[in-house]
């Protein structure tokens, strides 16, 4: 008995999470370059004025496309702007669209936690498959032309996904948007961008603007534990290993080097590659930013000036 009422709870929790979220879900069809077949995907309308959020990969270079919503209706959407650094995308429907999902906090998750993907693939409205979190903390490599870059925090799952999910809501138990499933990772694994303040800025951004400017720093960085020496000195225990500086870039005309330990940027601490890639946006374009690293067992503190970042 005690199996079959959880087993009842769980099933009400999805399909309460489905009938909330379906009617939110668009089927995308996307006209590739040069005509002939459409891409497919999905897309979230998050807005009472009908935006939609989807992934970048989904829209490609299109300017335009067509939502279809799981109650037969059909709108037309322009792309407000694209975002493959992370895999984001904001479209605009022209003419009426449901009420918005609520997007949620990703960074509240916990590895276990109930999750439910919603998708509309190939036309098959309310695509719901359910599942954990499997993993957090993973990274997506992304490109657009030269430029490339880690997203960071992205969610592993084992709720099933198929390609015509990309752009589909991530949600949890009680419905709110916390992941745009982007990409199958293995077999019973699939990868969503997670929704935070750092992917909040760029849709923002996106919705403003168009597009995403990012600043430019010039280093590569893994994670790496500070000296046992000096963690009680300066109060921390991890930071970022400078593993490769650009030459000519911001960081290399501050004087940072191969080998230092990065373990404040803007006054905040450095522990991982989110917490430098949150700083670079356009507000870090050109101005002073205050790093303080060490350095052959020394404190040392530089000042770089972050450049834009050129994606193609």
């Amino acid at each position: 008995m005690e199996s079959e009422t959880g087993l009842d709870a769980y099933s009400r929790i999805v399909a309460g999470v489905a009938a909330g979220l379906t009617p939110r879900v668009a089927s995308l069809r996307v006209p590739h370059e040069g005509g002939g077949s459409q891409s497919q995907g999905s897309a979230v309308v998050f807005t009472p004025d009908g935006f939609l959020l989807t992934n970048a990969h989904v829209v490609g270079r299109a300017a335009r496309g067509t939502a279809l919503f799981s109650d037969g209706t059909t709108a037309p959407f322009t792309v407000v702007g694209a975002d493959p650094l992370s895999d984001l995308a904001v479209l605009r429907a022209q003419g009426p669209t449901p009420a918005p999902a609520e997007l949620g906090e990703a960074d509240d998750l916990v590895v276990g936690q109930l999750v439910v993907a919603v998708g509309s693939p190939l036309g098959l409205a309310g695509s719901v498959t359910a599942g954990v979190v499997s993993g957090l903390g993973r990274s997506l490599p992304t490109r657009s032309g030269a430029a490339a870059r880690l997203v960071e925090d992205v969610i592993q799952t084992d709720a099933a996904l198929n390609p015509g999910n990309s752009g589909g809501a991530l949600a949890d138990a009680r419905s709110r948007v916390v992941g745009i499933n982007t990409a199958v990772a293995g077999i019973g694994l699939g990868l969503a961008v997670p929704v935070n303040a750092t992917t909040r800025r760029i849709i923002a951004a996106l919705m403003r603007d168009g597009r995403v400017r990012r600043a430019y720093l010039g280093v590569v960085c893994v994670p790496a534990p500070v000296p046992a020496a000096l963690r009680e000195r300066v109060g921390r225990a991890d930071g970022l290993r400078v593993a490769q500086v650009v030459p000519s870039g911001p960081a290399a005309r501050a004087g940072l080097r191969a080998g230092d330990l990065l373990l404040s940027a803007a006054g905040g601490p450095v522990a991982t590659a989110q917490d430098l890639q949150r700083l670079m946006f356009a507000d870090a374009i050109g101005r002073p930013l205050p790093i303080t690293v060490v350095r052959n067992g020394a404190l040392v503190d530089v000042i770089a000036e972050p450049s834009e970042l050129v994606a193609a």
